[in-house]
């Protein structure tokens, strides 16, 4: 039985039913699991495994695609998913009976994919890196029309490699944004755009504009799961340049708008004044509510520094 859910964490959803409780459907629950973890040397794969457990995340003979957030390369600033956690998942999902487990990233800013990985750690931490890994940037890819138009995109040509996995995951890094915010799960997903069609730093994203393009994004994948790397975060001028913040904690879950307002709250952030969590919230046609497995949010947050032109973000 999940822990009862605080009237709090009531999501977005049920706001736009206003006062009409009379006829208001019947909330949906999604459980968000919060660990502890001191650092990236204790046994992740067995906290991911318990992950998998708590969420029901059958993935029995399906080829599952990881796609952490691998951005730039600064050996003093936690900008990437830590590649000690990428293979702890690789082993959990394997564990749990996967077909394949394949990663894949599109880095917005640097060209050199490899070199930058390879920087990151990445083919010390995965033995098999080479052979695992796809540069989303200069994938083959097909058009597909988008299911919602919160953007200016009404279409998208997508790589196919994350087109044909059953199911992807955003392995994001906990950090704030400069302009969205906070960048999490579902800003993660922002790197399967490929380069080699819209260009380095993906500004058509931009244009479009950022949170409408995250709510799109999101919405053209429902079988998105999140795991959310905050045991080394970044607080300040993210998400490259700001500083390092020692969380400890890994936040996870199937519904990746749930997984980002948790991990919001546990930065000390105000998810109703995020915008791409507000516009994902339309697209329910029902209210919902978040309850954790694992660790209480209070168990666990640390308010986050935030520059001067997100102060407004502040969670009172």
């Amino acid at each position: 039985m999940y822990p009862l859910v605080s009237r709090r964490h009531f999501f977005f959803g049920a706001l736009a039913l206003g006062g009409c409780s009379a006829s208001r459907p019947a909330a949906v629950e999604h459980a968000v699991s919060i660990h502890k973890a001191a650092s990236y040397e204790v046994d992740l794969e067995q906290i991911l495994r318990t992950v998998l457990t708590e969420q029901r995340c059958d993935v029995r003979g399906k080829r599952v695609l990881l796609k952490p957030n691998l951005v730039e390369f600064e050996a003093d600033r936690p900008i990437n998913t830590h590649p000690q956690l990428v293979a702890a998942a690789c082993a959990a999902f394997q564990a749990a009976g996967a077909r394949e487990v394949l990663i894949a990233e599109g880095p917005g800013h640097r060209r050199p994919t490899w070199d930058m990985a390879e920087a990151a750690g990445y083919f010390d931490a995965l033995p098999r890196f080479e052979s695992q890994f796809t540069d989303l940037n200069l994938d083959n890819v097909t058009r597909v029309q988008l299911k919602t138009n919160h953007s200016s995109l009404r279409e998208l040509y997508l790589p196919n490699t994350v087109l044909r996995a059953d199911l992807l995951v955003s392995l994001a890094k906990m950090k704030t944004h400069h302009w969205a915010g906070a960048t999490l799960s579902m800003k993660n997903l922002f790197g399967i755009v490929p380069g080699g069609v819209y260009g380095w730093p993906k500004n058509a994203l931009h244009w479009a504009g950022i949170d409408e393009s995250i709510a799109d994004l999101n919405a053209f994948f429902p079988s998105h799961f999140s795991i959310v790397d905050g045991i080394e975060a970044m607080e300040g001028n993210g998400p490259i340049l700001g500083s390092k913040k020692e969380m400890g904690v890994i936040v996870a879950g199937a519904h990746p708008p749930s997984v980002d307002e948790t991990c919001c709250r546990i930065m000390g952030i105000d998810p109703t004044r995020i915008a791409f969590l507000q516009l994902a919230a339309k697209n329910n046609s029902r209210p919902s509510t978040i309850s954790q497995i694992g660790e209480k949010i209070a168990a666990v947050a640390s308010p986050f520094a935030l520059i001067p032109e997100l102060q407004h973000l502040r969670l009172s």
